[in-house]
């Protein structure tokens, strides 16, 4: 928790109803970003994202696997975050197993879309190879480096710029398998697919302090909100997930509000990731060809 004096807290509230943060942004402005994509070689895919001073890896690591009988024709994700002790001092021991607990099942309901997988951010049936029997197994994790707030939003774009970085090998089934028996299926070592990430979101958290509500909240920031609203919208505007965190109530009509300015800043971060993960790829690509 950060420790701040009532003259601090003041400063803060006041600069946020004047729409002039702390830090000179206004309301609905963020911290430069920064990404860089295959930072873990031995994953499918994986990338690093620096948000102000929250430093967050993502990685994919794609297995075959056995589709859920409920969803035949769908691969399965799982996603884990694990939140170093370094980066906060808050993280050591149960904090830092709760907050594990409380962003991965964040990122869960904001990616995944609902239980029937309605809403879903990520494509589960381009994960099917073949139905109800052979499917890939995407196991995302996420680790926070270091944290001074706005960590979930960090870590959604993290997730999104490691999952435009992963390639999953082209499969080939063999024909000659009946219906009732696991079919044989030959993993290519050279021929892949890069992993289609047109409608991955992007989560925008509306921290309301005061009567207003900002973006890309700080830790000090963070400690002063009464309730914050996470949406996660993709490029084409629509709602793949929504959760909120503290204990003060929301209006509906405040939350509708929420949305729709969350739609406005989406577009503008979507635009900054997708240049930011471009511009990484292409670094990514030209250090491969002078090794």
């Amino acid at each position: 928790m950060v420790g701040l004096s009532l003259g601090e807290q003041n400063f803060i509230k006041g600069g946020i109803a004047q729409d002039l943060r702390t830090d000179g942004r206004k309301r609905l402005a963020y911290r430069p970003i920064f990404v860089e994509t295959g930072v873990i070689p031995q994953a499918s895919g994986s990338a690093r994202v620096k948000l102000g001073a929250t430093d967050v890896i993502a990685s994919v690591k794609a297995e075959l696997g056995k589709p859920n009988p409920s969803h035949p024709d769908k691969g399965k994700v799982s996603i884990y975050v694990d939140c170093s002790p370094t980066a906060e001092p808050t993280f050591e021991g149960r904090g830092g197993d709760e907050l594990s607990t409380e962003l991965s099942s964040a990122l869960q309901r904001c990616l995944l879309g609902g239980k029937s997988g309605a809403g879903a951010g990520i494509d589960l049936s381009s994960l099917s190879i073949v139905e109800g029997k052979v499917c890939w197994d995407l196991y995302i994790d996420g680790l926070v480096v270091s944290s001074d707030g706005n960590v979930l939003d960090a870590l959604g774009a993290a997730i999104k710029a490691a999952l435009s970085n992963t390639v999953i090998p082209k499969v080939q089934v063999a024909a000659n398998a009946s219906s009732d028996e696991q079919p044989e299926v030959d993993v290519s070592d050279e021929e892949f697919l890069q992993f289609d990430t047109s409608a991955v979101p992007v989560i925008i958290t509306l921290t309301k302090v005061g009567k207003h509500y900002i973006v890309d909240a700080t830790t000090e920031e963070e400690s002063q909100m009464s309730s914050a609203v996470s949406v996660s919208i993709n490029r084409q505007g629509r709602i793949c997930g929504l959760t909120k965190r503290g204990g003060a109530g929301l209006d509906p009509s405040v939350i509708l509000d929420m949305i729709s300015v969350a739609k406005h800043v989406s577009e503008q971060l979507i635009n900054k990731l997708d240049s930011e993960i471009a511009a990484a790829e292409a670094c990514d690509e030209e250090t491969e060809m002078d090794s």
